[in-house]
């Protein structure tokens, strides 16, 4: 009989839940690994040996799908066969791999659509659950067809459409620019805030509406503000790995948290907010590149830094207005408001 064999009572919310703890873990596990070598390396990308290395991180990259989706499974507590043909659906269905008929074969970029990703392994999920034991002997042969294809070719149905909520919350974004420069740098810092730690990529918004300047320049800060929330509440709670793969770029590690303590996002939206201010004032600037990052790989700061911004006034905008303001609202929020207790709402949940 097979690890997963014996069915559980399987309610709406953990289902959900374990697909979130699942798509945490995955995302910090694919994506790390080129945030940090990226950032390093690039300053030695003239020799080979180097931009090779730099080649295996986005390669590797490329598998988020697979890695998301295959640790999904083991939530469920799948055999691993079933677990890679859980990420083998993903993969097919997360739009990582497209026909390009210029080309005249699949060109491979990104990472996918994490949203699809996520409703590809839940349905192959779903679907071994449901067949459990039932192709007997010939499940070798039964399950990667009917599951592993079955379910991607579902997941490619669906990817046009779940890309369009990407499309969506891009165009509301855009339409901030219209404002004043303060309001603008606010309202995009709080939406980047926010995008950080869900299941929507920051990149994928930042470069399909091709934010630049100050509006580019908020977004990163945006996910800065988070980044640095998110430490500063990490350092007692969690282990140290936890605390200091968020600061590399691991910031959607916390969706469980966020889905499951909406709070969360208070001190992160405040501290968006007062470090947004500085943007408009200073002429914090990006590019559509840098406006998904924030502080990962330093991406932002540099991308400010080459717009013209001297590096005092980095130091000041990209450092210590959110350090400061992230502190602040740990104190007002968690201190003096008692609104939230770090150790509960900020526990890594995966």
């Amino acid at each position: 009989m097979t690890n997963d064999a014996v069915q559980t009572k399987m309610t709406p919310k953990i289902f959900f839940n374990k697909l979130l703890a699942g798509t945490a873990q995955g995302t910090i596990i694919a994506l790390i690994p080129n945030a940090v070598l990226g950032a390093i390396l690039k300053y030695f990308a003239e020799y080979p040996f180097v931009q090779m290395i730099i080649d295996a991180g986005l390669i590797f990259q490329a598998a988020t799908p697979l890695i998301i989706a295959a640790l999904i499974a083991k939530q469920f507590d799948f055999t691993p066969a079933r677990m890679m043909i859980v990420g083998g659906a993903a993969f097919a269905g997360s739009g990582v791999m497209k026909y390009n008929a210029d080309a005249g074969g699949f060109i491979t970029a990104g990472t996918g659509d994490i949203i699809n990703i996520m409703i590809t392994a839940a349905v192959a999920v779903l679907m071994i659950r449901f067949i459990k034991d039932r192709f007997g002997s010939v499940e070798i042969i039964a399950m990667p067809i009917v599951v592993g294809v079955g379910a991607g070719f579902i997941g490619m149905l669906t990817y046009p459409y779940i890309t369009q909520i990407t499309v969506a919350i891009g165009h509301v974004i855009n339409n901030f620019t219209d404002f004043q420069p303060i309001i603008m740098s606010i309202l995009i810092a709080c939406s980047f805030a926010t995008i950080i730690i869900s299941p929507i990529t920051t990149v994928g918004i930042g470069l399909a509406i091709q934010l630049n300047g100050v509006s580019a320049g908020a977004a990163a800060m945006g996910i800065a503000a988070t980044t640095i929330v998110l430490v500063i509440h990490s350092w007692k709670v969690n282990q140290s790995g936890v605390t200091l793969a968020v600061a590399l770029g691991g910031m959607k590690m916390m969706m469980p948290n966020l889905f499951k303590y909406p709070i969360i996002l208070l001190p992160c939206l405040f501290t968006a907010i007062i470090s947004a201010i500085p943007v408009a004032l200073l002429n914090v600037s990006g590019t559509p590149q840098s406006a998904g990052f924030g502080l990962v790989g330093l991406v932002g700061p540099l991308a400010s830094l080459d717009a013209g911004l001297n590096i005092l006034l980095l130091l000041f905008a990209w450092f210590a207005v959110p350090i400061a303001a992230g502190l602040v609202a740990k104190l007002l929020f968690e201190k003096i408001l008692k609104l939230y207790d770090s150790k509960v709402v900020f526990a890594y949940q995966g």
